[in-house]
């Protein structure tokens, strides 16, 4: 058992023990024989006592070098292993390394990046680990690989003993290691500890937060600070270890995302891509690279992106083929790669099936929307209208329709309204054109029904709009709304000369905002009266022209701006309106699958093989009765792809996007003052990566310092009991008389 000191320089001390004994031969030198003939009655007296008074004098002269020397070692403090930790309290110490991998940490400038100073902190620590003489275990856990979804926390070392070999061994783990593209905060990563670890059993141990300390995970720092105090009462000493020195400039891509529209194989759509400046200076004149289905197509530029700020770019793209297509938006190399990329795809039918449904025998109105939808020639919209009887709603399935739109219909049967409602309630939608034929009776109890119905608001009836020579104010005024957008933004005329002579007016009541699903006006008319109103309706929406479709009550059907709001109402209305779902990296994909068209087997592929494995699953049965597949291993960014079989033996693929999350690219450092103040409380060390130094670990274990004080303190006590009881002290005479008489 070779102990450690504290202050080892101070062993030189020990020499001092030897003092006694040299005093006492000093003084043996100095003593002269005189032959006195009294003395033989002494000396024989002395012999037979001579073996004890020896001892005695030898165990003096122990205790007197015994105590200097416990003197020098109580100073000096040695530091026992647990072998000795037995007798003064010896424990192991276990190094648990929570070693922060998301994407802000490959912050870096030229070849030295956050990460590397990272890894070199958790090399010395293990270094360190390994000189000391007690013994020593070691747990490193990325944040990256804390257990999500069905996955379970995978430390990288897990109570490994520390050994000679210890330093190679865990010089070779993090070689390998890279910063992921994860964003995870550093809540769960906490909880993982105390999951995996649970009771500290005795042994002593040191949490190492190494991390950048990013303002984004330390603004908010309260259920951080629970699990930071959760952590000290198992136990540990808690380590921050900061490696972000300065803030760098970063762009990332935060945003690509299609315009709402009519989106179809051979027809142009349009597109937004959005970057953020997370820098501390404006940047200018910023190319944003595109491809689509991995063909390069022309940049975009942004002019200007303000410090902190975000600035999005539209662009125009059209595929001529019908599938699931890719678009990539690409930035130049900066402080981050991870958030230079950003992905979308998109699921692009030949057409979008329309269903028109005409009260009239005639089909005046709905002809109109026809024309509107699918002007013929060399135009192409991408709509493939349908024109049909009000009869048709009960009879067949609505759900091949993207939209359904309703032309002066007077009634209904109930099983068409059942199907309507189920319909919209389902995510479709449905518009009204009113006309002679409908009824505001028929409407308001079999359609809108109190507000449960489909229709918006409860009718009054026909009215007609005044002719008012004086007032230049148009008929229609159109609110800030998707389906007036393009006139809205440019202020168009053609808006400005629709004529109306003839309306629906509403009851006021019937549009309670207060109402579960309340009705909203989109366009009124200049006597304030609603013309154009819409609701929500489950899933679905509803909206709800108060006038014809067809030239009989307006003029507009034969306005040029009729065309454009019939093909933005269908695009506002159609199920293609629906927004991809934003899949992070870390999240499982889910496929949801009908049992009746598709095979349960499904293979994933992710973008790039060598990073992740593909995977070949069985989709399992739902509590809807649907098929779901679940991809779990989703470390990268990309386009994963899911190759499906249908029933008809006809292969299909699926895309998924997958992004980074673009709010970890914010690399604004958390200032030590404000940390502090965030985790008042939680009792910790904060040090900078950079002055991380490997005495601030001195050698630890069993401090046989207060032993020795405390034994040095005894013997003392003894030492001068025994001195005084082996010395001679001559007896005082009493001034008590004697027995005699005399003094």
């Amino acid at each position: 058992m070779t102990p450690n000191f504290v202050h080892p320089a101070l062993l030189w001390g020990l020499a001092l023990a030897a003092l006694p004994a040299l005093i006492h031969l000093i003084n043996m030198t100095r003593q002269r024989r005189v032959r006195w003939a009294a003395m033989e009655f002494l000396l024989l007296s002395q012999k037979r006592r001579r073996v004890w008074i020896l001892l005695r004098e030898l165990l003096l002269l122990l205790m007197r070098m015994t105590a200097l020397a416990l003197a020098v070692l109580t100073i000096a403090q040695p530091i026992f292993s647990r072998q000795g930790g037995f007798f003064f309290g010896g424990e192991r110490t276990h190094h648990v390394i929570l070693l922060d991998d998301s994407f802000s940490m490959s912050d870096a400038d030229g070849e030295a990046g956050v990460f590397d100073a990272a890894k070199n902190v958790v090399e010395r620590i293990g270094a360190e680990a390994v000189r000391q003489s007690l013994p020593q275990s070691f747990t490193l856990l990325r944040f990256s690989r804390v257990g999500r979804g069905s996955q379970a926390t995978r430390a990288d070392l897990l109570d490994e003993r520390v050994a000679s070999d210890f330093s190679l061994k865990l010089e070779k783990a993090l070689k390998e290691m890279r910063p992921s593209q994860f964003a995870t905060g550093v809540v769960e990563p906490l909880k993982a500890v105390g999951q995996t670890l649970g009771d500290a059993n005795g042994e002593r141990r040191v949490l190492y937060l190494v991390s950048d300390f990013r303002q984004r995970q330390w603004n908010d720092a309260d259920e951080a600070k629970k699990q930071l105090q959760s952590l000290t009462k198992l136990g540990f000493e808690i380590r921050f270890v900061q490696c972000a020195d300065r803030l760098r400039s970063n762009l990332a891509v935060v945003s690509l995302d299609a315009e709402p529209g009519l989106r179809a194989a051979g027809i142009s759509w349009f597109m937004n891509v959005a970057v953020a400046n997370y820098g501390p200076t404006d940047v200018k004149n910023v190319s944003v690279l595109l491809s689509e289905d991995d063909k390069s197509r022309p940049a975009v530029t942004i002019e200007k992106i303000p410090a902190g700020k975000t600035v999005a770019k539209r662009f125009q793209t059209i595929f001529p083929s019908a599938g699931a297509h890719r678009v990539v938006a690409r930035l130049s190399e900066d402080a981050v790669e991870a958030d230079n990329a950003r992905y979308a795809t998109v699921d692009l039918p030949n057409d979008i099936p329309i269903l028109l449904v005409d009260g009239e025998p005639q089909a005046s109105g709905a002809r109109f929307l026809q024309w509107a939808a699918a002007p013929g020639g060399a135009t192409r919209t991408g709509l493939r209208p349908t024109l049909e009887t009000p009869r048709y709603l009960g009879l067949k399935p609505l759900g091949g329709f993207s939209s359904v739109v309703l032309s002066n219909v007077g009634r209904l049967d109930t099983s068409a309204i059942r199907a309507l409602e189920k319909y919209v309630a389902d995510g479709g939608g449905v518009a009204f054109f009113l006309g002679d034929s409908c009824s505001a009776r028929y409407y308001n109890e079999e359609l809108f029904r109190g507000g449960e119905g489909l229709f918006p608001v409860a009718l009054k009836g026909p009215a007609d709009l005044p002719i008012d020579r004086f007032d230049p104010a148009p008929d229609v005024q159109f609110d800030n709304h998707f389906i007036f957008r393009i006139f809205a933004e440019s202020r168009n005329s053609f808006l400005q000369t629709v004529l109306v002579n003839r309306y629906f007016s509403t009851v006021a009541s019937s549009q309670d905002t207060s109402a579960a699903q309340p009705a909203r006006t989109i366009a009124k008319l200049r006597n304030g009266a609603p013309l154009v109103v819409e609701k929500n309706f489950g899933k679905g929406r509803v909206v709800a022209f108060l006038t014809t479709a067809a030239p009989l009550w307006n003029s507009w059907a034969k306005n040029p701006s009729f065309v454009v709001i019939a093909q933005d109402l269908q695009a506002y209305l159609s199920k293609t309106h629906e927004e991809q779902p934003v899949r992070l990296v870390g999240e499982p994909i889910r496929l949801s699958l009908d049992a009746a068209d598709y095979d349960p087997a499904v293979r994933f592929l992710p973008p790039d093989a060598t990073a992740a494995p593909n995977a070949s699953t069985d989709a399992k049965p739902d509590a809807k009765g649907k098929l779901e597949a679940v991809f779990d291993d989703v470390p990268q960014s990309g386009v994963y792809s899911a190759h499906l079989t249908r029933k008809d033996r006809k292969p299909e693929t699926r895309l998924f996007a997958v992004n980074v999350d673009p709010a970890e690219g914010e690399l604004a450092l958390m200032e030590k003052t404000r940390l502090a103040d965030r985790l008042r409380g939680v009792n910790y060390r904060y040090d900078l990566a950079s002055q991380w130094q490997s005495a601030n670990e001195e050698p630890r274990g069993a401090n046989a310092g207060d032993a020795f004080l405390y034994a040095l303190l005894a013997l003392l006590v003894v030492e001068m009991i025994f001195a005084y009881t082996t010395s001679y002290h001559p007896v005082s005479r009493s001034a008590t008389p004697s027995p005699g008489g005399r003094a």
